[in-house]
């Protein structure tokens, strides 16, 4: 079974990538800090089905582009 894979650009430094778990209780797997211009390529699979993004970023998938921002 394939899994979908993301692209994840940072727009600034400190970018924070979560990786997260779901089931009975919701779990992090993963932590990765990106600086500017930084990319992550990662995939969704049995252990990580989610994901949270805190910073400016723009994440690349097959659906189209996201962007974040803060205010």
């Amino acid at each position: 079974m394939l899994s979908e894979y993301i692209a994840i650009k940072a727009l600034e430094n400190g970018v924070t990538l979560i990786g997260l778990t779901r089931g009975r209780e919701t779990k992090l797997t993963h932590t990765e800090k990106l600086d500017k211009g930084e990319v992550m390529l990662a995939q969704f699979t049995e252990n990580t089905s989610a994901m949270k993004i805190r910073g400016k970023a723009v994440i690349y998938t097959r659906f189209g582009n996201i962007e974040t921002f803060t205010e």
